[in-house]
């Protein structure tokens, strides 16, 4: 496990980060009244999550690999990281919506009932924190192993 020190560390950033994104959601009201604007303004959290990724490939690079790192080297550090964060993804969004945000599904339930042709049983099967929690497992870990393997391209070490 040692030797993956650095990808645990920046996992255990980016679920923190992600707690935080997701109270910013909360106080801004995308989980309440205006939980119609939820789904394109959690995009943004992209843009961060980019930037985690890479400030951990770079740690890697300079700590791990002393500044030289090819790609596959920066490729199996980003597709750790994703593993890291996708099996703690669960437990963020636990926290999410037991805690910050208790009342976001019976919110997105309702709006999409309402404001879309959504009936009751499937907007409860969609948006209950059982399928959130697999659907997002496995985004976060395909959606990480993409990005670092774009990452990893721009980081690699130049060679001569």
């Amino acid at each position: 496990m040692e030797k993956f020190k650095i990808e645990l560390k920046w996992a255990i950033i980016f679920s923190i980060g992600l707690l935080i994104w997701m109270y910013f959601e909360k106080t801004m009201g995308w989980h309440d009244e205006k939980v119609k604007f939820q789904p394109i303004y959690t995009m943004l959290f992209g843009i961060i999550s980019i930037l985690i990724y890479v400030l951990a490939l770079q740690n890697k690079k300079k700590t791990y690999y002393n500044n030289k790192i090819d790609w596959k080297q920066g490729f199996l550090s980003g597709a750790i990281l994703s593993l890291l964060v996708a099996i703690f993804t669960p437990v963020v969004l636990y926290i999410t919506f037991e805690y910050i945000s208790p009342d976001y599904f019976t919110n997105i339930i309702n709006y999409k009932i309402k404001n879309s042709k959504m009936t009751l049983e499937d907007a409860e099967k969609y948006f209950s924190l059982s399928n959130y929690m697999y659907t997002n497992t496995f985004s976060t870990l395909s959606n990480g192993i993409v990005i670092s393997a774009i990452i990893s391209y721009f980081i690699k070490s130049k060679t001569n």
